[in-house]
């Protein structure tokens, strides 16, 4: 029976698109769009309802973003301004980067995404739900064995997902079990678990994958064994830096160090996955689902649907050439540009002295600077190609705002116009593009993290060299091609070096340095920047230092300052404390 709705973010969505809220005319009439429980008694139907729950995964937009999480993850960090017009331009992200994090405006946005990943768990919860009521034998879908425990595990799998967002964006968001009557929702408080007991309901539902997943999906887009054992890894590995109520780490736990290397080994010698041989392919049309990608969100156009299913999420993120023209949001930042210099003698990261002296004019990126070759797949720079597109090359005029966020442009996100793969709606473009969750790069450094922590340092040095060596060799598409009159010649003056022992003595620290400056520019834009300063627990000195230079040339940031022990994570929007009647505890400083 429908009832008033006191948790709006927990109700169950409708396979439509539209959650549960209920006014008192509810409780006679059924609404339009709803399907009734009693429709959901069948096989195919639950199978609709499950594939409702995967569309409900993919139900983001640019104000309500959580599956590429560059709002919260990117611009929130080093590597990004908001961009856009100026300040006021959503003036919610400009918070974010501020550290200005209980305004209303950014309340808007918290809620907005607190809101939908719960209509999200939601379906996948109703899906569950209705799977308890097979019996394994009456569960039948062609083609697959073992059909309810597998589409259980699919669930469990999704539902992990949105549930390690909502820790690594709030700490303590609300665990919500689909046995849970909805009538009782409203009585679970967010503090139910302590911090490393939601770490391990989330790993359960890993877990779960990882014992009833097939090792390969017939249809695209499903997680598989493999999909499942790499994200209780990195759900391992979260864990393993343990902190206080002050988000301070005050110990790494080796026995979840240890299980990380066990399940990355497991991804790794599998044989399933494998670097592609060009770092641009990751983030071009045309080249999805490929052999580094374990699980990514998949999108789709001319699909049957109104719009398709595209990316609207990076809608606003198009720069201003006159293919695209709005709206210039997510602007790199000097510091991560720096980032990419390279010692011209070794080829290694100039980890001290980087951001000495900033690169930006156009001759900034010629001898005798050397840089890392993944600039030129991950920023838009003045003068170069832009996506390899030697007609379409950079001008200044694709800023919006040069003079408040400067002139690199994202580029991993976006897609060229005549790729095929972008479609506008109103002023915002979206994209047939995959959004990878899991990727086999990221498996990796996952497991060289893991080893450097356990004084295992030079077992990572291989892994490190492995990921530096694909960069390296990633410069067919950032070199100008014959008949270009700079035929052979790299967009920048790349100088990229392995990690030999001797050029950079492989002591624990030493190899800690590279291995989270490698994190930095192999993921660069993709938005986990400010995660791993979290998880690492040094967000505040890394964060504050970073602001202390570039607010010299960023003036929009004069009064940014990120507060250790409150900023590390958002607070829990008020809009939902205020519907259970404050039973929800708020996050410290807020």
């Amino acid at each position: 029976m429908m009832r008033r709705n006191q948790l709006f973010a927990v109700a169950i969505a409708l396979i439509g698109g539209t959650a549960l809220s209920c006014s008192e005319s509810f409780l006679d009439v059924t609404p339009e769009g709803v399907i009734l429980e009693t429709d959901l008694n069948s096989v195919q139907k639950t199978e609709d309802l499950i594939i409702a729950a995967y569309a409900g995964v993919s139900n983001t937009g640019w104000n309500f973003t959580w599956n590429s999480d560059y709002v919260w993850g990117s611009i929130r960090s080093d590597d990004a301004y908001k961009g856009g017009s100026g300040v006021a331009d959503q003036g919610a992200i400009n918070d974010l980067e501020q550290y200005h994090l209980v305004t209303p405006a950014v309340a808007g946005y918290q809620n907005n995404t607190w809101i939908g990943v719960y209509q999200a768990i939601s379906r996948i919860n109703l899906a569950l739900l209705k799977l308890d009521g097979f019996t394994d034998d009456q569960y039948a879908v062609t083609g697959l064995q073992q059909a309810k425990s597998v589409r259980q595990a699919e669930l469990r799998f999704l539902r992990g997902h949105l549930m390690f967002i909502l820790k690594r964006l709030f700490n303590y968001p609300v665990w919500i079990d689909h046995t849970v009557p909805q009538e009782e929702t409203k009585n679970i408080s967010n503090r139910q678990f302590t911090s490393d007991q939601l770490w391990d309901k989330i790993a359960e539902d890993f877990q779960y994958g990882v014992d009833h997943l097939p090792d390969a999906q017939q249809q695209v887009g499903r997680p598989n064994k493999w999909a499942a054992i790499s994200y209780l890894a990195k759900t391992r590995l979260y864990q393993a830096y343990v902190q206080n109520d002050a988000h301070a780490v005050v110990s790494i736990d080796r026995a979840k160090l240890e299980s990380v290397v066990s399940l990355t080994d497991q991804v790794i010698q599998s044989g399933k996955y494998s670097l592609v041989d060009n770092f641009g392919k990751k983030w071009t049309y045309g080249y999805e689902n490929n052999s580094e990608s374990i699980f990514a969100i998949q999108y789709s156009l001319d699909d049957g649907t109104t719009w398709g299913r595209v990316d609207f999420e990076h809608g606003l993120n198009y720069n201003m050439a006159s293919a695209y023209g709005c709206c210039s949001f997510h602007h790199a930042s000097q510091n991560l540009v720096n980032a990419f210099k390279t010692d011209p003698a070794s080829g290694l990261p100039q980890f001290e002295h980087f951001n000495d002296a900033p690169m930006s004019a156009p001759g900034d990126f010629q001898a005798p600077n050397t840089v890392d070759p993944r600039l030129d797949h991950t920023i838009g720079v003045v003068s170069h190609p832009f996506k390899y597109d030697v007609d379409f090359v950079v001008q200044p005029s694709w800023s919006r705002t040069p003079a408040v966020y400067g002139y690199f442009l994202p580029m991993k996100e976006i897609q060229l116009q005549s790729s095929g793969a972008i479609r506008k709606g109103g002023a915002f473009f979206g994209s047939a593009q995959n959004w990878d969750i899991l990727q086999y790069n990221d498996v990796l450094l996952m497991k060289a993290e893991a080893l450097i922590e356990l004084d295992r340092q030079e077992e990572a040095r291989p892994i490190i060299n492995h990921i530096r060596e694909r960069a390296w060799a990633s410069t067919a598409w950032t070199t100008y091609p014959a008949g270009h009159p700079q035929a052979g010649q790299g967009f920048s003056n790349y100088k990229l070096g392995l990690y030999d022992g001797s050029n950079l003595p492989w002591t624990k620290d030493n190899a800690r340095l590279a291995l989270r400056w490698e994190r930095r520019l192999e993921f660069a834009m993709e938005s986990p920047r400010f995660h791993d300063l979290v998880r690492w627990g040094i967000a505040a000195e890394v964060l504050n230092g970073y602001l202390q230079k570039e607010k010299a040339l960023r003036p929009h940031l004069s009064s940014a300052v990120f507060t250790a022990g409150r900023d590390e994570y958002l607070p829990i929007p008020q809009a939902q404390i205020d519907l259970v009647d404050g039973l929800y505890e708020q996050n410290p400083g807020y």
